[in-house]
């Protein structure tokens, strides 16, 4: 038993009804600004360091001042 295009018209008259349309546009720009901000953040988090940081010399320069 396979799901028909008259079952997909059903849901989606009843839900249009349920929330009406303007919530479920409200909703879906609210979800498309989240997924704007998420590839922003995810862009702007990669880094340009190509020389790794060595901690072991930044803690032999703290001992010597001390």
């Amino acid at each position: 038993m396979s799901i028909g295009i008259w079952q997909i018209a059903i849901v989606v008259i009843l839900v249009v009804l349920l929330f009406g349309r303007g919530k479920i546009s409200g909703l879906m720009g609210d979800v498309a600004k989240g997924i704007k901000s998420f590839k922003k953040g995810m862009a702007s988090d990669v880094t340009d360091d190509t020389e790794p940081k060595n901690i072991s010399d930044e803690n032999k320069d703290s001992e010597k001042k001390d």
